[in-house]
C-alpha cells in the first residue's frame, strides 16, 4: 500500500469511526470543504500536508477520550 493509500485508509477510517461527514472531516482538517471528495478522486496532498492532518486526527481522538 503506497503513502497516499494509507492516508487515504485513515481518513475514511477516521470519518467513519468519529461518525461526521466528508465535509466536516475537510473543514476541520484541511480547510477545504471539498478535500475527502477530491482525495477520493486522486487529489495526492503534499507530505507535509498528509502529516499535518495526521497529527491533528491523532490530537483529536486524544482529546475525545
Amino acid at each position: 500500500m503506497s503513502d497516499i493509500e494509507t492516508f487515504r485508509a485513515k481518513v475514511e477510517g477516521y470519518i467513519a469511526r468519529q461518525e461526521i461527514s466528508p465535509t466536516q472531516f475537510g473543514k476541520r482538517f484541511a480547510g477545504d470543504p471539498l478535500f475527502v471528495f477530491q482525495l477520493r478522486n486522486g487529489r495526492e496532498p503534499r507530505f507535509s500536508t498528509r502529516q499535518k492532518i495526521l497529527l491533528a486526527m491523532e490530537q483529536q481522538a486524544e482529546a475525545a477520550e
